[in-house]
């Protein structure tokens, strides 16, 4: 596995690059679940084989390290962040910062240890990861659980920051509303964000290649961004 750029920009273009080689980031017309059409889509459940979710992992150990956030231990949300935390916990531990780790389930268990939290007890700072954030629900359902255990969220890492505006439901309604998810995050929720890579980097990464086809994404994920950026 080559070693990441140790420039945090430069590590950001590589993400956006080993993204695209992944099949991860697509491009074409997308619908997201607020009912926007976007020209660019992030399915992180592509990382599919160990050779990608290594170097996944890479990418989040060391955008975490140079971000400073400081935290106690990681936590897995059902069901992407399972594999996601469980990466980054290795990752982090062959680097020297061995972390606890823990998940949740989705249905509590009535055998066993029974429960619905599995690995090290909840306790201390948590980080929680995933994969994007577009309406903060599965982050607002995590910090549920650690406080529910007498544990504190104390950060979010993700993939990708889409940095645009998110939604709310008003009397049956879907509008938008002026920040971003992980704004809200940051703002409301007093959580720590970190991104391995934003919108900005994928725009400056179709604007350093000068090829027809870039250009015309390049316009088009310009396009959006003016539409529903933050």
């Amino acid at each position: 596995m080559n070693p990441l750029p140790q420039d945090p920009q430069a590590a950001a273009q590589s993400f956006v690059a080993f993204a695209l080689e992944s099949g991860v980031l697509k491009f074409g017309e997308f619908v997201t679940k607020a009912g926007r059409v976007t020209p660019y889509f992030f399915n992180a459940g592509l990382f599919d084989d160990g050779q990608k979710l290594a170097r996944l992992a890479s990418f989040y150990a060391q955008a975490l390290i140079d971000s400073g956030i400081e935290f106690d231990m990681i936590f897995g949300p059902a069901y992407k962040g399972i594999p996601l935390g469980a990466a980054l916990a290795m990752e982090l531990a062959r680097l020297g910062h061995n972390v606890p780790f823990a998940y949740n389930r989705k249905e509590a268990k009535d055998h066993g240890e029974g429960g619905t939290i599995v690995g090290a007890p909840l306790k201390g700072r948590v980080l929680i990861v995933d994969d994007v954030m577009s309406a903060g629900t599965a982050v607002r359902e995590s910090m549920q659980i650690i406080e529910a255990h007498g544990a504190k969220a104390q950060a979010v890492v993700i993939a990708l920051d889409r940095q645009e505006k998110a939604t709310e439901v008003v009397n049956g309604q879907t509008r938008d509303v002026a920040y971003s998810a992980v704004q809200y995050a940051r703002d409301t929720l007093a959580l720590d964000v970190c991104a391995v890579a934003t919108l900005d980097d994928l725009l400056a990464y179709l604007a350093s290649d000068a090829s027809a086809p870039s250009s015309e994404l390049l316009k088009r994920v310009r396009a959006y961004r003016d539409r529903y950026g933050v």
